[in-house]
């Protein structure tokens, strides 16, 4: 879908940052959304995207079991 989001889990990646969940959760929002820079009258809604995606990420990394 998105190919510029890196996978987040081990062991395709070892150290995984707030900085890098944000950049992969802001790279599917803007998929998503087909806006690369929302308008201003967007851009709130735009983040408070970013922020779940981001969220939702976190604890599925959390979650994962990895084998």
């Amino acid at each position: 879908m998105c190919r510029s989001i890196k996978t987040l889990r081990p062991p395709y990646a070892e150290h995984v940052t707030d900085e890098d969940v944000r950049a992969a959760a802001r790279q599917y929002v803007k998929k998503i959304s087909g806006f690369q820079r929302p308008a201003k009258h967007n851009a709130e809604a735009f983040e408070q995207a970013v922020d779940a995606v981001a969220s939702a990420t976190e604890v599925l990394l959390a979650q994962l079991e990895i084998r």
